[in-house]
């Protein structure tokens, strides 16, 4: 197993590389924030044996363990954030927070029946102009095939704008939906332990990152027709970032960066673009999955693995509704599935 990788930030805070397996991404940076009650997480990691170990391992390396956790704060409910929260709270009795609107999806999770996702997946693909042999799968896929059908209930709840109840830590939630509906970044209102200009840090999650976009893509909700925007979100909730102007960033993946105006204005200038790039695509009518073999990912279309196919799906939708939203594009009235072309 390879050796927990620890970084000390200073002033309490630390973090450790916890691997996510078979995943470019690599690892999720958990933090660890010593309060006067003892340590809190900040994200745990993806649910898996070796990850375990790693997190066990790091945490002994800052001189405590999983047992020692007093609480787990959540970032958003994806597996890589959210997985090891439940062997957490098993090993110590602490108590797992996250906000409301992904609280309400862990629930859903656990609540519907494996079939009633792959049958909705099926449907929203097939809306999306999918073709058969892509779907296909899914009318016969088993819920083992998944991971993240039973992710642990949060026992309490994060509530944007207020002061997190951390003994002698002043750590405020930021309500930040996009990647999720219910992401938050978690801001810490202290004098940056090494005097960098701003205000405080920000544990960001995956809102901000130094080098990669994160992924923006439909809120799946089987009970829900609500027509979302998460790009519009998304956007409005970076710039929400910009203006906090905090010293240092702490995100979930790669690395600790400053200057959180500059990588917002670089975010949401990639999205502008993207948006007027995919307006060229869209001179002719397009369904939602031909606008995706269209547009430019990490690698040829071809190349792209099943599962990303569909997240690659959402994300295309989820600009096609921000387009639409902003009279940009418009759909193709009586097309089946339905095409959509720019105004």
């Amino acid at each position: 197993m390879a050796q927990a990788q620890v970084y000390d930030h200073g002033g309490g805070v630390r973090s450790l590389q916890v691997p996510i397996p078979d995943n470019p991404l690599g690892h999720t940076l958990v933090h660890v924030v010593d309060t006067d009650r003892g340590p809190v997480l900040v994200d745990t990691g993806w649910d898996d044996p070796a990850s375990w170990d790693t997190l066990a391992e790091g945490l002994a390396a800052c001189g405590t363990a999983p047992g020692e956790i007093h609480g787990v704060l959540i970032t958003h409910h994806h597996p890589d954030h959210h997985g090891l929260s439940g062997q957490v709270r098993e090993a110590s009795g602490a108590w797992v927070a996250m906000h409301a609107a992904d609280a309400a999806i862990v629930r859903r999770t656990r609540e519907t029946r494996p079939g009633r996702w792959f049958s909705y997946m099926a449907a929203k693909l097939t809306a999306a102009g999918a073709p058969e042999e892509h779907v296909a799968p899914l009318r016969t896929a088993r819920a083992r095939e998944l991971p993240g059908f039973s992710p642990a209930l949060p026992d309490r709840e994060i509530v944007p704008g207020e002061l997190l109840d951390l003994a002698g830590r002043r750590l405020r939630a930021i309500w930040t939906p996009g990647h999720t509906p219910g992401h938050v970044c978690l801001h810490l209102e202290e004098e940056h332990p090494a005097q960098l200009p701003g205000h405080g840090r920000l544990f960001s999650g995956d809102h901000l990152l130094p080098e990669i976009t994160p992924h923006i893509g439909l809120y799946e909700d089987p009970d829900d027709a609500t027509v979302t925007d998460p790009l519009g979100d998304y956007l409005d909730s970076l710039e929400r970032v910009g203006r906090l102007a905090p010293a240092e960033i702490l995100p979930a993946h790669q690395h600790a960066f400053t200057d959180a105006p500059a990588r917002v204005r670089e975010l949401l200038t990639h999205h502008e673009a993207r948006l007027t790039g995919l307006l060229t695509l869209l001179a002719t009518p397009l369904t939602p999955w031909q606008l995706a073999e269209r547009m430019e990912w990490n690698r040829p279309w071809d190349q792209i693995p099943y599962g990303s196919r569909n997240i690659a799906v959402s994300e295309a939708e989820a600009h096609l509704r921000r387009l639409v939203k902003l009279g940009r594009a418009e759909a193709v009235a009586g097309s089946e599935p339905v095409a959509y072309v720019a105004a």
